[in-house]
Order: C-alpha cells, then sequence, then structure tokens
C-alpha cells in the first residue's frame, strides 16, 4: 500500500480539517492570521465568552493547529503553519465559486419565474 493512500495518513487529514469544522475555530483562526492573541483579546474581538474560547482553543491546540506562550500571566495563541492562512484563502475562494454558482441559478430561476407559462 502506498504511503497516499495509507489509512493512517487519511485518518490524520481527516483530523484535520474535523478540528477546522467549527464556525467559532475558523473565527478564531481568521483572527489569529494578524497576529497572536491572548484568549481576553480573542473574546472581545469575537465577542464571546471566556469558555468558548478557551475551548476551541483546546481543540486547535490539540490538533496542533495553534500554539501557546505564556507571557507572564498571560497565555498567548498564535497559528502554528502560516500555511493554515494560505488553506483559509483557497476555502475562501472555493466557497465564492460554490456561491456564485448558486447566485446564477437563482438569477435563471428568477427569469424563468418572470415568463409566462406555457400551455
Amino acid at each position: 500500500m502506498s504511503a497516499a493512500s495509507s489509512p493512517d495518513l487519511q485518518s490524520f487529514k481527516a483530523e484535520f480539517f474535523k478540528a477546522l469544522a467549527h464556525p467559532v475555530r475558523i473565527r478564531i483562526l481568521e483572527v489569529l492570521r494578524a497576529r497572536e492573541r491572548s484568549v481576553q483579546e480573542l473574546q472581545a474581538r469575537l465577542d464571546l465568552d471566556q469558555s468558548t474560547v478557551s475551548q476551541q482553543l483546546a481543540v486547535l491546540r490539540t490538533k496542533n493547529i495553534v500554539t501557546a506562550r505564556k507571557e507572564g500571566t498571560t497565555v498567548r495563541y498564535e497559528i502554528r503553519d502560516p500555511l493554515v492562512g494560505n488553506l483559509l484563502d483557497v476555502a475562501r475562494r472555493v466557497f465564492n465559486n460554490q456561491l456564485a454558482g448558486t447566485q446564477t441559478m437563482l438569477r435563471a430561476l428568477r427569469q424563468e419565474a418572470r415568463r409566462p407559462a406555457r400551455r
């Protein structure tokens, strides 16, 4: 069996994407793209409670997507690999393409609705 089709590798990939598969975690990563931040800074920026932010950061840390650094009594978080930002950019383009296709279908549906029915 080749490494590309290894069940362990496929599981690793799936677990990585599962870690990204939560709206709050995506929002956290979008904010962390610019620079490292503390839980308090993330709370304020995302308008979320401390337990929610901490819980989602724990998932991202467990999957090695973010790292934590102690600064006095504050823990600061940053994205471990800057390529995660590139991944978010590519995903945004994919979503944009999907939504553009949806918009095209909606326009066609509206035009169809304006036409008189044929008998």
